[in-house]
């Protein structure tokens, strides 16, 4: 799909440096949460992640 779509080959690029670290850093709070570290903050920090991934990717889910 993005051979015979240049910009949105580009388009993806440019977003992907910035999904890419929000990806690593929500698989680690889901580890946490999964492992019993149920608090507000790591359960607020999962929930910006999503939301972060979802606008970078330009899709709401």
């Amino acid at each position: 799909m993005l051979q015979s779509n240049a910009a949105l080959a580009r388009s993806f690029r440019n977003r992907s440096r910035y999904i890419d670290p929000l990806n690593h850093l929500q698989a680690t709070l889901l580890r946490r949460l999964r492992a019993g570290e149920d608090d507000e903050v790591i359960r607020g920090a999962s929930m910006l992640t999503i939301n972060g991934i979802a606008a970078g990717l330009r899709n709401s889910g």
